[in-house]
């Protein structure tokens, strides 16, 4: 296999061989065989002078410590870049929320828990990068299917008050089957305090009063996950 010379990077991809322009690589054999700085490249679609936009994007991605910290940063911290400004950090913006609602969609189309590891992706882009709290509910018919995911309460940065009857009433109001309860931990460790046990207990016991199932308590941060069911806890709370 024939690689570009990293200084040839440098030069205006349409000077490239044809087969190793992003674009005409992507054609050919799928976007799996792309780095992450020719995906951005094409995102990009344009260099600077001394930079092609594969170049460029290697520099973001380097600066920023990869795509989740790229799309994290503000419109001041893209713009202080060398060749970024306004209009390339709301096309990564954009191309972010799609994949966002594209998960979503999925998640709407089929079983939930035919697929962990889609839900999984969803949350973490979902509320991931917050910095402040949140609680969200999955509300789920008795397919596993989701009717609604609802942002239920919102916290300061290391607290959220959570109220098991306003959950109650939400299920019943949307004829939920089971529910999936999240919330997310901006300090970046994943692992439940014990409050959150406390809570998942509670809720579980408040839950089953009135038929319906809670089927897991998922804790996200930056770069953790964490699953009650998963870890066997549910069970035993």
């Amino acid at each position: 296999m024939v690689i570009v010379a990293r200084e040839s990077q440098h030069r205006p991809i349409s000077s490239w061989p044809k087969a190793h322009q992003p674009r005409e690589k992507l054609r050919l054999q799928g976007a799996n065989s792309l780095s992450d700085a020719e995906l951005l490249a094409i995102f990009l679609r344009a260099g600077v002078k001394g930079k092609s936009a594969v170049s460029l994007a290697q520099d973001l991605l380097t600066q920023f410590q990869g795509i989740q910290g790229l799309v994290n940063a503000n419109t001041e911290d893209i713009c202080k870049c060398f060749g970024m400004g306004p209009s390339k950090w709301a096309q990564i913006q954009a191309a972010y929320e799609l994949v966002r609602r594209c998960l979503q969609e999925s998640l709407c189309a089929g079983a939930v828990f035919s697929s962990l590891l889609q839900v999984r992706e969803f949350l973490q882009a979902k509320i991931g990068r917050l910095p402040h709290e949140v609680f969200l509910c999955l509300y789920l018919d008795s397919s596993n299917r989701l009717i609604e995911c609802q942002e239920l309460f919102r916290g300061s940065i290391d607290r959220t008050a959570i109220y098991p009857r306003e959950i109650i009433k939400e299920s019943l109001a949307r004829n939920a089957s089971s529910l999936i309860v999240v919330h997310n931990h901006p300090g970046g460790n994943p692992l439940p305090s014990p409050q959150d046990e406390l809570i998942t207990k509670d809720l579980q016991e408040a839950l089953s009063w009135v038929d319906i199932e809670l089927l897991d308590h998922c804790i996200v941060a930056g770069h953790g996950f964490f699953s009650f069911s998963d870890a066997g806890l549910l069970n035993r709370l």
